[in-house]
C-alpha cells in the first residue's frame, strides 16, 4: 500500500492531493494569485489531518515539474524536496503536460497550456501517457500543425492537476521509478527571462 502527497503550485489554479494505491483520496483546489509560499504547508497540514495521515505515513512526495510559472514550479518542487528529505522518502516530478494528458480520452492526446507572449506549451502523448513528441513552446497554430490527425487537443487552463500528478507518481513509485529528492528537476521548456537577458549581454 503506497501513499502519495502531490502538489501543484505552477499556476494561479493550484491544487493538492493525497493518493493511496493509485486511488485519489482527496484533491483540494486552492486558487492563489498571491503565490503559495505563505499557505502551502497549512493546506497540506489540514489535508493530512482530515484523513488522519502523518507525514511519516507518506511513501512518496510528488510535484508538478512544469512547464508553468517559473516561481510556482520552484516553490512546489522545493516543498516536495524538503518534505521528502525530511522524512527520508522518495520523490517524483511530473510534467504538467503529461498530467493534463491523463485527463484525456483518446488514443493520441495533445495537451497544451498558455505560455503567454502569444505562445503555448504543447505536447503529444499516448493513452498510456508515453511521450510521443518533445514538449515545445510555440504559437498554438504552429504547434497544431505538428500534430497527427485525430489527436485530442486538451486545454489545461484552470485545471486541477494534483490528483493526476499523484496517480502518475504512484505508478512510478510502484515501478521503482521514484528517485532521491535531490535528483528531481524542473521542466521549464522555455528559458526564464533572466537566462534570456543574460544571453543578450
Amino acid at each position: 500500500m503506497a501513499r502519495v502527497l502531490a502538489i501543484d503550485t505552477t499556476s494561479s489554479f493550484g491544487s493538492f492531493a493525497i493518493v493511496e494505491d493509485e486511488r485519489v483520496v482527496e484533491e483540494v483546489i486552492v486558487p492563489s494569485d498571491d503565490g503559495y509560499s505563505p499557505i502551502l504547508f497549512g493546506v497540506i497540514a489540514e489535508l493530512l489531518k482530515r484523513h488522519q495521515w502523518s507525514l511519516e505515513s507518506i511513501d512518496c512526495f510528488a510535484g508538478a515539474g512544469g512547464p508553468g510559472s517559473f516561481t510556482g514550479v520552484r516553490v512546489g518542487l522545493t516543498a516536495v524536496k524538503g518534505l521528502a528529505e525530511g522524512t527520508g522518502r522518495l520523490a517524483v516530478a511530473v510534467s504538467n503536460l503529461q498530467a493534463i494528458a491523463a485527463l484525456g480520452q483518446a488514443e493520441l492526446r495533445a495537451p497544451w497550456i498558455d505560455a503567454r507572449r502569444g505562445e503555448i506549451y504543447g505536447g503529444l502523448y499516448s493513452a498510456d501517457l508515453m511521450t510521443l513528441a518533445p514538449e515545445m513552446v510555440a504559437t498554438r497554430e504552429a504547434w497544431e500543425r505538428t500534430l497527427p490527425q485525430g489527436a485530442e487537443i486538451i486545454d489545461g487552463s484552470s485545471r486541477a492537476l494534483a490528483a493526476a500528478i499523484g496517480v502518475i507518481a504512484a505508478r512510478r513509485f510502484r515501478d521503482g521509478l521514484a528517485v532521491d529528492p535531490a535528483a528531481i528537476d524542473a521542466n521549464y521548456v522555455r528559458r526564464s527571462d533572466a537566462e534570456l537577458f543574460a544571453k543578450v549581454f
